[in-house]
């Protein structure tokens, strides 16, 4: 095999369209540019948005700032694996993760993940369970419960009257 037998695999490159070049070639007299106009001329293009010169729908349309901003949940995850540094029958919940320093803030959003093994049966509490973590608690004798964030209060703030 020599330099000069490489070729392109058939089919993957594509010759470039010759315009201009007749009325036969399928793409001649206009170029497939139309008649006239501004998409006619050599040099053209046209700016994002704009709409030939009437005023564009960014320009006629009321500005509502931060409408797209929509407030997510910020899950903790915690893996099986880690819950093994607790003693055997323990209540897990949020409260005594953060006091054990496995997780960093309070939270409304703990995710327990099945990664890892657990040999220890506890009692966990966490707002979601991933299949493969509720199998791995039930199998080392533990229990699982899914609890519910606290609804945020609407409205006004209530008096202690």
């Amino acid at each position: 095999m020599r330099l000069t037998d490489l070729k392109p695999v058939p089919g993957s490159r594509k010759n470039a369209r010759r315009v201009g070049r007749g009325i036969a070639s399928g793409a001649g007299k206009t170029s497939n540019r139309g008649h006239r106009g501004q998409g006619a001329r050599s040099g053209e293009s046209k700016r994002f948005g704009f709409e030939g010169g009437q005023t564009p729908l960014f320009r006629r349309l009321p500005k509502i700032h931060n409408f797209g901003f929509v407030k997510r949940r910020e899950w903790v995850a915690v893996n099986v694996g880690c819950l093994n540094k607790l003693p055997a029958n323990t209540a897990v919940t949020p409260e005594s993760l953060l006091e054990l320093k496995i997780i960093d803030k309070p939270t409304d959003s703990l995710r327990i993940l099945g990664n890892g093994e657990l040999k220890v049966t506890l009692s966990v509490k966490a707002h979601h369970f991933s299949q493969g973590a509720i199998n791995k608690i039930q199998q080392a004798g533990g229990s699982f419960e899914v609890i519910q964030p606290a609804a945020p209060t609407r409205g006004r703030r209530q008096t202690g009257s």
